[in-house]
């Protein structure tokens, strides 16, 4: 058996990104026979099949999942690999050549730890708008300068995000078990166009749910590339909006506080206006601000509904 199973959910890809993923999946360290690749098409047209051949690798397949969403695509590449360590690597992702031969040595060393992943690096195709500031950790960029793990629900600090994360089977298989019986996790990723959140977070908790922790490692590096798309106000808007209203259905679903959140987004609400009379902060922040609202909004609805279900069973 493989010691590792690489998942690419994919969807409408841009065929650059995946032909630069491929490539940097082909010249890893590890050995082609440790390790297996499945391609999972998340409903695209044309299917990822007629466009990106793998048969450079001798243990790689294309899997089809027709129903809409990071989510179920997961799920179907989780259900389709064999390896007790699986690695799941978005089609914008280019990973270092060592990164699946130091997945197997975290994986390794902290066998407490049931998900882990590490650094990303941001490659722009366009430069950064200076309107972005502080938001720009909504592309997935971020250096890990420390290893770092722990057990704790709300310790987002040692959550990897999607971009590379290492699961272990026995998490993967409690995800796919947890989602089964929430139907509400679907909502919380990215489906089409989309910008849902957290989907990453839910899967982290699987592990904590069957006694293991979440980690972060130096060893992992990958470079994320962004494209110019992303680095638009409708973008930036989009995700503010749909990140804000998965966090607080996230927290509800997992019993996890998430009332303050609004009452914060009132104070934040008198600290931002205070702010934009005195700085005059550029219009675009406006946008997102307003964006932000609407998110916490529909959040809160949505997070009491399923708190009210979850309390009833």
């Amino acid at each position: 058996m493989q010691k590792l199973s690489v998942i690419i959910c994919t969807h409408n890809p841009r065929g650059e990104s995946l032909q630069r993923t491929l490539e940097a999946l082909r010249k890893q360290t590890l050995p082609k026979s440790d390790w297996e690749l499945l391609v999972v098409d998340n409903g695209s047209t044309p299917p990822v099949a007629q466009m990106f051949e793998v048969v450079w690798h001798p243990l790689a397949r294309h899997v089809r999942e027709e129903a809409l969403g990071l989510t179920p695509a997961r799920r179907r590449g989780i259900m389709e690999s064999t390896a007790e360590i699986l690695v799941f690597v978005d089609d914008d992702n280019v990973l270092a050549p060592d990164y699946l031969e130091q997945a197997l040595a975290v994986g390794a060393q902290w066998p407490f730890v049931g998900v882990w992943g590490g650094s990303c690096v941001a490659e722009y195709e366009a430069p950064v708008p200076d309107w972005i500031g502080d938001q720009l950790w909504r592309l997935t960029v971020f250096e890990v300068k420390e290893d770092v793990w722990s057990n704790l629900r709300d310790n987002f600090a040692t959550f990897p995000v999607g971009a590379g994360m290492c699961v272990r089977r026995a998490v993967a298989r409690r995800y796919v078990e947890w989602c089964g019986q929430n139907k509400i996790s679907s909502a919380l990723d990215r489906s089409g166009k989309g910008l849902g959140g957290y989907g990453d977070m839910d899967l982290c908790q699987c592990a904590i749910d069957i006694g293991l922790g979440t980690g972060r490692s130096t060893k992992l590096k990958l470079t994320h590339l962004i494209p110019a798309a992303r680095l638009t106000l409708d973008y930036f808007v989009r995700h503010m909006e749909g990140d804000a209203a998965s966090q607080l259905a996230y927290r509800a679903m997992r019993g996890l506080p998430y009332r303050h959140l609004a009452k914060d987004n009132l104070f934040h609400e008198l600290v931002w206006q205070l702010s934009w009379l005195v700085h005059r902060q550029p219009w675009e922040r406006q946008h997102l601000h307003a964006a932000y609202r609407r998110g916490i909004k529909k959040g809160l609805e949505l997070a009491k509904e399923i708190e009210a279900v979850r309390l009833k069973t």
